[in-house]
């Protein structure tokens, strides 16, 4: 029997703010030392009082409106109870049934809810028990719910991207997926085939408002492990159901060695964790609070298609350039000090690959920008220098090299090592000469039919020239010598 897959995600981001979120200790994700970052408050000491962290509440809402969802008139905290090791108090403090978003979409899928709550400490697990870190522990923790609109392992690691992204864009947080600070959890059910129809409008619509038993799939850490879980996941549920089995609802983990999900245990469901109003935070106004957020910036999606529109880039280009704000914002500048707009395609290829090649050999990132030695404008005038054949592609290369090594001007390296592309006809036939003389075996070869033979000679004059003169004009000056001595000869 065919299935669909119906598939709902809740995502966890740590949020970028100073403080935790209703205490003062440091919000530190890059503390190396246990349990500095704490206080009474996040610790739950009897008698500590929480306080809203305000920067957190803002960057929800700065989300809200990116998302297109709508900022709730009415807010409040909730307490949710549940005992585990890492939660110091007991219980979490969370939002229940008045979160501060409702609604909004990205990539086709519905937004349920963005709420905030405090996130838990982390377990560190050894050969001789368990043990506790609390620096996490009361951390900014929004939680993202969609509705069940995804149907393949693909599309829901294209949403995590593309969330991911408006993220880093909004500063809301790094999001960085291995460090814990996005985590997501996929909550998979399937449906039989005849129980979908055909909706006027080309949607499909379920026949039955009643879903398949639902799995959830916690703490994916990659997008790779997203995509890869959901797809194992939607393979057992459906061999099971062709068994004639039952899916049972629990929750799974992913095992990343073995490429299969596994069994941890039954799934809670809402009443199991005893919400009620938390009774030491005053409730919230987030509509009146909106007035007081910032613009927002560009996202994203606005930036492709004004990469597009502005400066005609294929796809390929843009999802590179954009996938990474500081990178986007590099390639800007360096387009700005170009006179010549039709430098911008030969300044693109040089910055997505040989630029971007050398950064990773050095192991600099575009958040390291004040490492990186090449300015935009040294940039802009070495894709000066390659557009208006002032030095060849091959000089270019060994340029920028030197250039992300010493922060040199590109002018100044191309004087100083004689560079500049050769263009005298008759220092290039001396050049041809010599080539020719010191290399007869390779010219015989050539003769004998050989082409790569041809490109040999190429190569040792642009080795002899440092690749200051055009393959092209050598190539053919060559092969005009090599053809009017077989005259001669003949």
């Amino acid at each position: 029997m065919k299935y669909i897959p119906t598939i709902g995600l809740e995502i966890h981001v740590e949020l970028k703010t100073k403080t935790k979120m209703f205490c003062n200790s440091l919000n530190d994700p890059n503390e190396k030392h246990p349990n500095i970052n704490v206080c009474p408050v996040c610790m739950g000491h009897p008698g500590t009082l929480p306080v809203i962290n305000k920067e957190a509440v803002k960057k929800v809402l700065m989300l809200g409106r990116a998302l297109n969802g709508k900022i709730a008139d009415y807010s409040r905290f909730d307490r949710k109870n549940y005992f585990y090791p890492d939660l110091p108090k007991g219980y979490q403090i969370s939002q229940y049934k008045y979160p501060l978003v409702l609604g909004g979409e990205l990539n086709g899928v519905r937004i349920t809810r963005i709420h905030l709550e405090e996130d838990t400490g982390k377990l560190i697990h050894t050969k001789d028990g368990s043990l506790v870190d609390f620096n996490r522990a009361g951390v900014p923790l929004m939680e993202l719910v969609t509705e069940p609109d995804i149907k393949s392992g693909e599309e829901v690691r294209k949403f995590a991207e593309e969330l991911q992204l408006i993220l880093r864009y909004l500063d809301i947080s790094d999001a960085d997926m291995e460090k814990g600070q996005m985590r997501v959890e996929a909550n998979i059910s399937l449906l039989p085939q005849f129980q979908i129809s055909n909706l006027p409008d080309g949607k499909v619509g379920l026949r039955s408002q009643k879903l398949g038993t639902k799995v959830e799939i916690k703490n994916l850490n990659s997008f790779r492990a997203v995509e890869r879980a959901i797809n194992y996941e939607i393979e057992r549920q459906e061999e099971s159901l062709n068994e004639g089995k039952k899916v049972i609802q629990e929750t799974r983990g992913w095992d990343e060695n073995k490429q299969r999900t596994f069994s941890q245990r039954e799934k809670e469901e809402s009443h199991d964790y005893r919400y009620f109003p938390e009774p030491d935070l005053p409730p919230l106004q987030p509509s009146s609070i909106i007035f007081q957020l910032s613009t927002i910036p560009e996202l994203p999606q606005q930036k492709r298609k004004r990469f597009k529109e502005e400066f005609s880039l294929k796809k390929e280009q843009i999802e590179i350039l954009i996938k990474d704000k500081k990178f986007s914002e590099y390639f800007e500048r360096v387009v700005s000090e170009l006179s010549n707009r039709n430098f911008i395609q030969l300044a693109v290829n040089y910055l997505t690959t040989d630029l971007q090649s050398l950064m990773k050999e050095k192991s600099i990132g575009w958040s390291d920008e004040d490492v990186l030695l090449i300015t935009s404008k040294d940039f802009a005038e070495l894709i000066f220098f390659v557009g208006n054949k002032k030095i060849t592609s091959r000089v270019a290369k060994d340029v920028l090299k030197i250039m992300i090594e010493t922060g040199k001007k590109p002018k100044d390296i191309i004087e100083e090592k004689n560079l500049m592309q050769k263009t005298d006809q008759s220092l290039i036939d001396e050049i041809a000469d010599q080539i020719i003389n010191e290399n007869l075996k390779v010219l015989e070869d050539y003769r004998a039919g050989k082409e790569s033979a041809l490109q040999f000679l190429v190569g040792r004059g642009m080795k002899l020239t440092k690749g200051s003169i055009d393959p092209e004009i050598l190539k053919n000056i060559l092969r005009k010598k090599i053809n009017e001595q077989k005259k001669i000869e003949i």
